[in-house]
């Protein structure tokens, strides 16, 4: 048996020599999830435990498995969503995807149809459908296994009855037009994966991550598609990699769609390019 306060320093302690960035917010949160109590909860530091399940998920994060596939879960806008390895965790980032719609989309009520291409946890349509309340969406991944966990992150958030999921290559099989049009496609360069963080590049579906030579390659089958896919008033909200802005827009016009538009992260990086058919 070990007292938690000394357990806590202790991994704390080896999470700043990994190099983890928030080494005592996660060794507490490795802590609680190793008891099995509720999230934000923290037990008597004098208390004393059996170590053997806190050392296990400790030794998961040493090695750089990202915190989100340890604990199961990461929250995404408004919504609680399950993680796998099948897919990418969302990013706060991403969230910057459903600020550019909400603005592009002001009347909510009257946004129909949505469509996400490679929705991986399903977080861009789920938290979409959170804020037009009258839309039905159709999440698209060329992974069965994401596919399905999206499924679920809908029944998980009560949004099953508005969502469908298929298992297909970005839109091939789908017909019909789209008030709204999501995609956070693969976006790094091949060569760039390797040098990605620890965390991101041995955790995560490289499948997810590839966006060939040029970090372009999944623009390239989705753009000359928009034009197909979207209502006369549709819009179209694709996620940017850093410095990405320029290239993909040339794709846009190139599909003959007007010149799309960017918006910002926090962190001042375009992340997200709006497109819209007329």
């Amino acid at each position: 048996m070990h007292i938690i306060a000394d357990l806590l320093r202790a991994a704390a302690t080896a999470l700043r020599q990994a190099g983890i960035e928030s080494p005592v917010r996660e060794a507490r949160l490795l802590l609680v999830h190793a008891l099995g109590l509720p999230s934000g909860s923290l037990p008597d530091p004098n208390q004393s435990i059996d170590p053997a399940g806190f050392h296990a998920v400790l030794a998961r994060r040493l090695r750089h498995e990202p915190m989100a596939l340890i604990l199961g879960q990461q929250g995404f806008w408004t919504l609680d969503l399950a993680v796998s390895p099948a897919t990418l965790i969302p990013r706060p980032d991403s969230e910057t995807l459903i600020e550019a719609a909400l603005d592009a989309l002001p009347a909510r009520n009257r946004v129909g149809r949505i469509l996400d291409l490679g929705t991986g946890t399903g977080c861009l349509l789920l938290a979409a459908l959170s804020e037009f309340p009258h839309a039905f969406g159709l999440g698209v991944d060329r992974n069965p296994d994401a596919a399905a966990l999206a499924r679920r992150n809908a029944e998980r958030n009560g949004l099953a009855d508005r969502a469908a999921f298929i298992c297909a290559d970005w839109s091939a099989p789908v017909q019909g037009r789209f008030d709204l049009v999501l995609s956070n496609p693969p976006y790094i360069e091949t060569t760039d994966i390797p040098q990605l963080m620890p965390d991101v590049a041995l955790f995560e579906p490289a499948s997810a991550l590839d966006g060939g030579g040029d970090g372009l390659a999944e623009y390239r089958r989705i753009i000359p598609a928009l034009p197909g896919l979207l209502a006369d008033d549709g819009v179209a909200i694709l996620e940017l990699g850093q410095g990405q802005a320029r290239a993909v827009s040339a794709l846009v016009e190139y599909a003959g769609l007007p010149t799309p538009q960017t918006r910002a992260d926090l962190a001042g990086i375009a992340r997200a390019l709006i497109i819209r058919r007329a």
